[in-house]
């Protein structure tokens, strides 16, 4: 089917087809397909310096970093960590890992101790990729990390091997190992409801599975001048795979910013200097950019496209998007499990304040019953995405019992409730379990639980989230003291930094209640709908 010059939303879907090879790794498509002179990276570090980085170079030190791990015996399917912020050689490190057929373990610079010891443990890393500000947190835990048996520090002494000076001595040659399209590539950790988190695996396929979406709320990448930037950490599948990975797929460069406290008004200036075209921003950055007085006449952006997702965007951010930023913020649905499923393309079709917008070309997302069955328009269930799918994750890492639960028959469920209407909107409707989405991260109450109680103060706990203005929610828990305990503003304040060390700075509860006692069920559940709907005047 030969597509119009303009074509339309149904143009489109009924003419996509899917070619996915049997062997295939993304490494080629990110990398190595693109001409040797062209910019690849731009990173400004806090005091300004910028350094820029081609594709040539890209493809040269990822050979000699594939050469050193494959010194380091590290082999098909062994899990490379990363620990480290948006730089070049986070990037550097997961070509690597692909070209080694390895999995590349992406972790969050902010986690504390313990959620880096659960994900390293869990996952068997053979290897950790980090930085001097790291490393002390890795030295704490380093003996219950039997299976972590290299350290490599990019910036001074330290761990095992030192990551450029290794790179100096290594050959800068490298044939990149043949992969399925079905070979695991990528393992990412997202939180669940109750217990640990679950590590979504996913094979090469998903960045093939990728470019439909990005095209799409891109409004058909690439286009001349295009440079995308986003402040989202490379860590979280957004910053990866809704920016970096897809960028360098069509040839695009990517700014990236020394890691810091995200302030809006230093992102508009970063955007205006470099001329960023592309954005994906969360809602959190967004609402935060609107706090800034008339950011249309202070900065002359040159804004292309924005892409953001998270939680729905009102009929007023939107508004504001297109007067203060001068572009239709195109909105998109997804999860690390089954990344940029549903979305909008202004350009292509109406955007309707508060929907989700339709299903990407080359996705079917339904409402379904508990039993799979498609529900008509108008009637409330659950978001599904049909699979097999090319974005679709292959299991959960070590979990076959909550990668069975994830599925009625062939339809993934995302957990979520929605509605379809009949255009093909899909409006969000809420959680169909108790996740919390606080700043676009998604976050299980089961492991700040179970941080909460080797805290000596804390008898029994829950999390639960609550309405914040800025952060859509924020993570409150409610806690029975211990006996010989009792509550205080100083109690809080400790119990919060125990969290925030131990796991992360975005997970801590930056609300307690003291509760004499927890509703449960008659089976011994936390009832954690009834806390959300406790007076706020019940706390202590």
């Amino acid at each position: 089917m030969l597509l119009p010059e303009r074509p339309t939303y149904d143009e489109i879907c009924a003419a996509f087809q899917w070619r996915i090879p049997e062997k295939y790794n993304m490494v080629q498509d990110v990398c190595d397909k693109h001409p040797n002179h062209a910019t690849a990276l731009i990173y400004v570090q806090a005091n300004g310096q910028e350094t820029r980085t081609t594709f040539g170079e890209l493809k040269k030190i990822s050979a000699q970093l594939a050469n050193v791990l494959l010194a380091q015996e590290v082999k098909r399917e062994d899990r490379v960590g990363i620990l480290l912020p948006q730089c070049l050689e986070t990037a550097v490190t997961h070509l690597a890992a692909y070209r080694l057929g390895a999995i590349a373990l992406p972790l969050f610079t902010l986690f504390g101790e313990e959620a880096l010891e659960y994900r390293l443990k869990d996952s068997g890393a053979k290897v950790l990729v980090t930085n001097r500000q790291n490393l002390p947190k890795i030295e704490v835990i380093k003996e219950q990390l039997p299976d972590l048996s290299t350290i490599v520090i990019i910036d001074g002494p330290g761990g095992t091997l030192n990551f450029w000076d290794a790179i100096s001595r290594a050959k800068s040659s490298f044939k990149t190992v043949e992969t399925a399209a079905n070979d695991p590539a990528v393992l990412i950790y997202t939180s669940g409801t109750t217990g640990p988190p679950k590590g979504a695996l996913h094979a090469h396929r998903f960045m093939l599975g990728h470019m439909p979406s990005m095209s799409f709320y891109h409004e058909f990448m690439p286009k001349p001048g295009d440079l995308f930037w986003t402040p989202a950490d490379w860590a979280w599948i957004g910053g990866l795979m809704d920016v970096l990975m897809p960028s360098w797929f069509v040839g695009s460069p990517v700014l990236a910013l020394e890691a810091g406290k995200f302030d809006p008004e230093h992102a508009l200036r970063m955007m205006e200097k470099h001329r960023v075209q592309n954005a994906f921003l969360p809602p959190t950055a967004l609402k935060m950019m609107r706090h800034v007085p008339k950011v249309n006449t202070n900065y002359n952006l040159h804004l292309r496209t924005i892409f953001t997702g998270g939680e729905a965007m009102g009929e007023a951010l939107l508004n504001w998007g297109q007067e203060q930023l001068g572009v239709m913020i195109n909105e998109g649905y997804g999860q690390t499990e089954y990344n940029l499923a549903v979305g909008n393309c202004a350009k292509i079709m109406p955007v309707r304040p508060g929907s989700m917008g339709r299903p990407i070309p080359g996705h079917t997302v339904e409402i379904i019953d508990e039993d799979g069955n498609i529900l008509p328009a108008g009637q409330s269930g659950h978001i599904a995405f049909k699979t097999p799918h090319p974005i679709a994750m292959l299991r959960y890492w070590n979990r076959p019992d909550a990668t069975k639960e994830k599925y009625i028959d062939n339809w993934m469920v995302s957990g979520d409730q929605g509605m379809k209407d009949e255009d093909g909107y899909l409006w969000f409707e809420g959680r169909t379990d108790d996740v919390i989405i606080s700043a676009g991260y998604r976050i299980g109450p089961g492991e700040i639980e179970n941080c909460l109680l080797k805290h000596p103060a804390v008898s029994i706990s829950a999390a639960v989230g609550v309405p914040d203005p800025i952060r859509n929610e924020v993570v409150k828990a409610f806690i029975v003291l211990n006996p010989g305990h009792h509550p205080s503003d100083a109690l809080k304040k400790e119990i919060q930094t125990h969290v925030k060390i131990r796991l992360a700075a975005h997970e801590y509860p930056r609300q307690i209640e003291f509760i004499d006692e927890l509703p449960m069920t008659a089976t011994g559940k936390i009832r954690r709908k009834a806390l959300r709907e406790r007076p706020k005047n019940a706390a202590k």
